[in-house]
């Protein structure tokens, strides 16, 4: 089989591999299309503390069934399905209260197992979900970045009152505005970030407000315009916003934290107390998938509105600079296998 694989960083190939046998309890899914997400990106230049290499990447695929492991149902040859890329334990705290996506011994496929980015992949049959026939190709590949909004969402709580603000209208903050306004149906959402391309894409998923914060000061934007949020997604993840959004953040407002910058940053114990801010963080997705495909399948959300390229597997060295260096009009970008 073919895989696309870094060796080391900066290294990354496309190499014949054996066809991988499911073990015990696990499945074997002939990949059909998978997503590029900047962590790919990150693993294929060294910048994620957690890959191990030579490490096949990839993490949001779909495909079919075509082998199982001792102890599944042969039935199950021939299904249709999306592979959540979050391997716990099952056993340690963080999994005992429902959060298996900070296990304790946390494996991530495409990360620190191979993952999805080859013509084969296995993974623990519990971790492959059903894609109805009513969800199309292009969209199954979307589910696994949907459910990185589904997890902030869960711990944010959205409701019709909230007024939303949105760092980052790249993937992770598009597809938040979309659950945000699809299926919580907030009150308001604005969206802020550098780009007026992807602030148009912003537009078009829903949000209500753009702000280009390139050349102004944000938080004085905001009072300028009577604005306080009561909801804040970070989806830009620089070590700057969290205390901008403690300081423009209405009282009791919740702030959501998506991104895993190593750099320090400064807050106040004041300026969150004195407002009595909530403020989460979220990685991954803890078993979001079948809601997501709920989602989908009602239409709450449209993927299709973040999907700019396709390209073949082969041609995986240009798809994935086309992703890091064209932001302005690249946003999802699918592989074919």
């Amino acid at each position: 089989m073919k895989s696309i694989t870094v060796r080391t960083p900066n290294d990354l190939v496309i190499e014949e591999r054996q066809i991988p046998k499911p073990k015990k309890n696990e499945v074997r899914i002939r990949v059909v299309s998978a997503g590029i997400c900047g962590s790919d990106i990150h693993i294929w230049h060294g910048h994620n503390p957690f890959a191990k290499y030579p490490r096949v990447i990839g993490h949001e695929f779909w495909g079919y069934i075509d082998a199982v492991g001792e102890d599944i149902d042969e039935k199950r040859i021939g299904e249709r399905v999306v592979g959540d890329p979050v391997v716990s334990c099952g056993s340690c705290y963080p999994c005992s209260v429902g959060r298996p996506n900070v296990c304790a011994e946390l494996q991530v496929i495409g990360v620190h197992r191979d993952g999805g980015f080859s013509e084969y992949v296995t993974l623990p049959a519990k971790n492959s979900h059903v894609v109805p026939a009513a969800i199309n190709d292009d969209d199954a590949t979307m589910i696994e970045p949907f459910t990185i909004a589904a997890n902030i969402c869960s711990q944010l709580n959205p409701t019709s009152h909230d007024v939303a603000l949105v760092y980052g209208a790249g993937p992770m903050g598009l597809t938040s505005v979309q659950a945000l306004r699809g299926v919580y149906g907030v009150k308001e959402i604005i969206v802020v970030d550098r780009l007026e391309e992807r602030l148009q894409m912003a537009m078009e998923s829903g949000a209500d407000r753009i702000i280009n914060n390139t050349h102004l000061d944000l938080a004085e934007a905001l009072v300028a315009r009577g604005i306080y949020p009561t909801l804040i997604i970070d989806a830009a993840c620089h070590p700057s916003i969290l205390p901008e959004a403690i300081k423009v953040a209405s009282p009791a407002a919740r702030i959501g934290i998506m991104g895993f910058s190593s750099e320090p940053c400064i807050i106040s114990q004041q300026g969150i107390t004195s407002k009595e801010i909530s403020i989460f963080s979220s990685r991954l997705n803890s078993n979001r998938f079948p809601l997501v495909i709920e989602w989908m399948q009602e239409r709450k959300i449209q993927p299709e509105k973040l999907i700019t390229h396709h390209f073949g597997y082969q041609q995986v060295v240009e798809a994935m600079a086309l992703f890091e260096k064209e932001q302005r009009h690249c946003c999802k970008v699918l592989l074919t296998f």
